[in-house]
């Protein structure tokens, strides 16, 4: 039969084992020497979970006077107080009446994150929580990054501000990290205008692939970061190896890989089960599949991930909207197909990259992907930073409006889990 045909034999296992083990192993050699300037895995995990501690991070910003303080203790005092809308109470306020009718209840086993990109300025959150608190709306249970790393870092104690505010809110985050092709590495990308186009995607060329594992280790020690955008087979592979020799990063799989169809989710989720460690566990968090994806192969990718003993370690990121220029043809909107996955198919997230096309065909100054790589000095001289803010509360929106639907079909969602009660 065809199905033993293609099983892997105990041969061929050893001889891959045997590679990766050689002490000559160049690849790994070198791999080594970048884990080495740092420390041991031990000493880098230490390391790394001190400088998350939340209280070292406002002591942080308090050293350097950065204005996000007295916002961050806004944020505290307005959880603590509970400001935020119960999920129960947004339950009622989606249902009316409907809430209380008997035998009401909603499929929390297969509760959808709500995941909203691009998070590229720590304010916007606290306008997003103010915005929140108004209008009894729901914060995010996941955040994504796009802004560069190094221009956050020496920006008033930004990047300390999103990762402080992620344990104040209760919510996942992930960051992109600058090494990459979008720098000039890439020759076959003529800037960020082409790099949805051809050619591997972003890209990480030749050496990149290990300065992306020594700039993973320098945002992991110094800020305690251990989620990261990755986008290329080779560091993909890397931050396997990574966390099997017992270095707790993750990663989430971006959409630019280009997971398309069920051999190439079956592709991405056999290398998560071997390279795992012995407790199963992986670094792979989540992957976002194609945007061309349609619901027969999400339940495909799910009943893959079931069998390889991942459906509760590896979230299934799913689009549901996207930005409004320069990504995708619009309209886009999944939420109908999504409203139908969700009944059946477990740990997704459902990702708002843009409003809903109807409200972004209103905006005089629509969603644009290529805003997430401008540097913030040239939008702010261009005067646009207030335009990209309602696109980001536009956005908020449109994860409500996901929320809203899931509520009224029966089923659950994930939000910031220290804002919402039950």
């Amino acid at each position: 039969m065809l199905n033993e045909q293609i099983s892997i034999g105990a041969s061929k296992i050893k001889e891959v084992n045997d590679f990766l083990a050689d002490p000559n192993n160049r690849l790994v050699n070198d791999l080594q020497k970048v884990i080495n300037r740092y420390g041991s895995p031990a000493e880098i995990n230490a390391l790394a979970r001190e400088a998350r501690q939340l209280p070292n991070l406002m002591e942080r910003l308090r050293n350097t006077d950065s204005p996000y303080v007295k916002d961050l203790e806004w944020l505290l005092s307005a959880r603590d107080k509970g400001a935020f809308v119960s999920i129960s109470d947004y339950h009622r306020n989606v249902l009316g009446e409907d809430y209380d009718r008997p035998g009401k209840s909603f499929n929390e086993g297969n509760a959808v994150t709500l995941e909203i990109s691009a998070l590229q300025y720590f304010p916007w959150l606290i306008k997003e929580a103010e915005y929140a608190i108004n209008n009894q709306d729901v914060m995010p249970g996941r955040y994504i990054r796009v802004r560069k790393m190094r221009e956050q870092e020496n920006d008033r104690g930004d990047i300390l501000a999103v990762a402080a505010a992620m344990q104040i809110v209760g919510a996942s985050y992930v960051e992109s990290l600058d090494t990459k092709g979008t720098d000039g590495a890439n020759v076959h990308l003529g800037g960020a205008e082409t790099i949805t186009g051809y050619f591997g995607g972003i890209g990480q060329p030749n050496d990149y692939a290990l300065m992306w594992v020594e700039e993973l280790l320098y945002y992991y020690i110094r800020y305690g970061i251990n989620e990261v955008l990755n986008i290329n087979s080779g560091t993909i592979l890397l931050g396997y190896i990574l966390y099997k020799l017992g270095i707790d990063i993750k990663f989430k799989i971006s959409v630019f890989m280009g997971n398309d169809n069920p051999y190439s989710a079956l592709w991405t989720l056999i290398m998560a089960a071997l390279f795992s460690r012995d407790d199963k566990t992986t670094p792979l968090a989540g992957f976002n599949l194609s945007n061309s994806v349609d619901n027969k192969t999400l339940k495909l990718t799910s009943d893959i991930r079931h069998q390889l003993g991942l459906e509760n370690k590896v979230r299934i990121e799913h689009h549901i909207t996207e930005t409004n220029k320069s990504i995708v043809r619009q309209p886009y909107d999944r939420l109908d197909e999504l409203i139908e996955i969700a009944a059946t198919v477990p740990n997704i997230s459902a990702k708002h990259e843009g409003g809903f096309p109807e409200e972004e065909a209103k905006l005089e100054r629509p969603s644009d992907i290529l805003d997430y790589f401008r540097d913030k000095e040239e939008i702010i001289a261009t005067g646009e930073m207030e335009a990209l803010e309602k696109n980001y509360l536009t956005k908020h929106r449109a994860v409500n409006h996901t929320a809203r639907k899931l509520v009224e079909n029966g089923l659950s969602f994930i939000g910031a889990r220290n804002l919402h009660r039950r």
